[in-house]
């Protein structure tokens, strides 16, 4: 962990030193590379990097305000796991956000970039094995095309925030969403070179919708 986090900051000189330990935990702890249950400790951590112990403070405490570690008994940081509740909470509140969201976009994408985003899905569906990375990587792309393209910037960054908490959530839990979700993908491309502002609106509350149901429906079976 540690060489990974020196060499992320040596990448990022331009960003100090708080946001560059932040930024890297974040990843990390998103692709599983710090997996639920890890123990971060602040000293250990500015040691590692050979840093003073307030960047590395800064950091987790940035990273425990927003609800991705927790503190247990003893002072101790642990990287938690978003919850069910949490999670069907989040796809709410996007659910809301992403069709306003898409309605500022609709005419403000360019043809190239859906045509770009639409052969990127297709190509993570046509993948015999799917990578993980390729996955989120377009699945965050697209999300953050429209979002930009809306020009409202709070809303760019509440729907990046949620979309972060979303992906703490492990997915792998509902693998049934691969398919059926970038299928979703394609219609929410395809609502945007239409013009319809409906169409589009449907079609982006009909995904996250999808994903809580399917949470949902996990959830009976268990």
């Amino acid at each position: 962990m540690a060489r990974d986090l020196a060499k992320a900051i040596r990448q990022a000189p331009d960003k100090n030193l708080s946001q560059q330990i932040y930024d890297r935990l974040l990843t990390m702890m998103i692709q599983r590379e710090l997996p639920t249950g890890t123990v971060l400790q602040e000293r250990k951590l500015a040691d590692a990097l050979n840093v003073s112990r307030t960047p590395a403070r800064e950091a987790l405490n940035r990273l425990e305000t927003e609800g991705y570690i927790s503190r247990r008994p003893g002072n101790s940081l642990i990287v938690r796991e978003i919850t069910v509740r949490e999670l069907v909470e989040i796809l709410h509140v996007r659910s809301i956000l992403e069709s306003e969201a898409i309605a500022l976009a609709i005419g403000r994408v360019p043809s190239e970039e859906l045509d770009s985003l639409e052969a990127g899905v297709r190509k993570v569906l046509e993948a015999a094995k799917p990578d993980p990375d390729d996955d989120w990587e377009i699945d965050s792309r697209l999300h953050e095309t429209i979002a930009q393209a809306g020009s409202n910037l709070l809303l760019a960054k509440m729907l990046r925030e949620l979309r972060l908490k979303t992906r703490m959530f492990n997915m792998i839990r509902v693998p049934e969403r691969f398919r059926v979700g970038h299928m979703e993908h394609l219609e929410i491309i395809a609502a945007l070179k239409s013009g319809d502002k409906d169409r589009a609106k449907a079609a982006a509350r009909n995904h996250i919708e999808g994903v809580k149901g399917a949470i949902i429906r996990k959830l009976s079976e268990v």
